[in-house]
């Protein structure tokens, strides 16, 4: 699948959302976007699971059709643009709308977005090893790599640029005692860190896994099971990209432990057997083949390992950031030292067994 041009058809509006007064600067934004909308036929549900942005879902109870009178509100989260190419979200969830792969957008306002909402719940560990959950997962994933973006998109993995990205935005001193005391207790420095990168990237920079159009964050909250129609959406492209494929099938297994600071548990994490049995679905759609090879698993399954260090990694720098940078209430540090001591724990097992 390929698109080579795309346009935004979305309404751009502007207004900035006050964080503590969201509900009118909601309103505001459904003026333009559902004029129709009466603000007393209005019911607003805030969703919890997000650790960066608000979600909001809208409602007009006075519609016919449920589904169609619901659309989100994501409030982007306090300096997330440092973090996040907002032109290329849109840019992607734009393109993946056109084939059917994401969300419409309605709307687009200073710091957020207005889109469509797709009906179902979210995944969770125990549906995540569901079989049938887990085969139409795979399968989505690989609809997603075979697209291919217009050919002024460089094929180029994102992943070794936003490590570099996270890693100039830590300080060299944080904003405070207690931080930096933290930080430098956990990891170091800085440079210790920069060191360690070069370190992976030097073992893992060559690997052979495929370059393919990657969603880079799909976590638990960013899958959406439609039980009555029998699929899964995929939600929230803020990180999309193209990138390895091993990777992102890594860092959706290392999402199976939980995101919970208090609920993680590498004891979910999916054995071998449920991983080949995972990549034998994904390759079967990707490759267009009834029974790909047990040799192709194997290598994909290998490269999956090493990858998954790069996730630990990868989220480990950009939780430490978010320590720095947001106003949130979670504990970004404790979630960096969850991540980055994983990394440690895993790395000289997987450079013996799999590099």
């Amino acid at each position: 699948m390929s698109i080579n041009s795309f346009k935004f058809d979305y309404k751009f509006i502007p207004i900035e959302i006050d964080e503590n007064n969201i509900f009118e600067g909601i309103l505001n934004v459904l003026k333009v976007i559902r004029p129709d909308w009466t603000p007393e036929a209005i019911d607003f549900k805030v969703f919890t699971d997000g650790i960066t942005n608000k979600l909001v879902a809208c409602e007009w109870k006075a519609g016919l059709n449920k589904d169609d009178n619901i659309v989100l509100v994501r409030i982007y989260g306090n300096k997330t643009d440092l973090l996040i190419d907002r032109n290329a979200e849109l840019r992607n969830i734009t393109t993946l709308n056109a084939l059917g792969l994401a969300p419409n957008v309605y709307g687009v306002f200073k710091n957020g977005l207005v889109y469509q909402y797709y009906p179902g719940v979210t995944l969770t560990v125990e549906s995540v090893k569901d079989k049938k959950l887990s085969t139409l997962v795979a399968t989505q994933m690989a609809k997603m790599h075979k697209v291919q973006l217009g050919h002024d998109i460089k094929k180029e993995p994102m992943l070794w640029d936003k490590i570099e990205q996270f890693l100039n935005l830590l300080p060299e001193q944080f904003s405070s005692e207690t931080k930096q005391s933290r930080f430098a207790k956990s990891f170091g420095s800085v440079t210790k860190l920069r060191i360690e990168f070069e370190r992976l990237k030097s073992h893992l920079s060559k690997t052979e896994s495929p370059i393919v159009f990657a969603h880079n964050d799909l976590l638990l909250g960013n899958v959406i099971h439609n039980e009555a129609q029998g699929t899964v959406s995929f939600i929230d492209y803020e990180y999309a990209a193209y990138n390895y494929q091993a990777f992102d099938i890594a860092n959706h297994f290392n999402e199976f432990v939980g995101l919970s600071i208090d609920d993680i548990d590498y004891g979910r994490y999916p054995n071998k057997e449920f991983q080949m049995g995972w990549i034998r679905t994904y390759l079967s759609e990707y490759l267009e083949e009834d029974v790909p090879s047990t040799l192709h698993i194997e290598k994909v399954y290998k490269e999956v390992q090493q990858l998954a260090l790069t996730s630990h990694f990868l989220w480990g720098i950009w939780s430490l950031v978010q320590y720095e940078l947001s106003d949130i209430d979670f504990d970004f540090g404790r979630y960096a030292e969850i991540r980055i001591n994983k990394y440690y724990e895993d790395k000289d097992k997987v450079f013996k067994e799999f590099i």
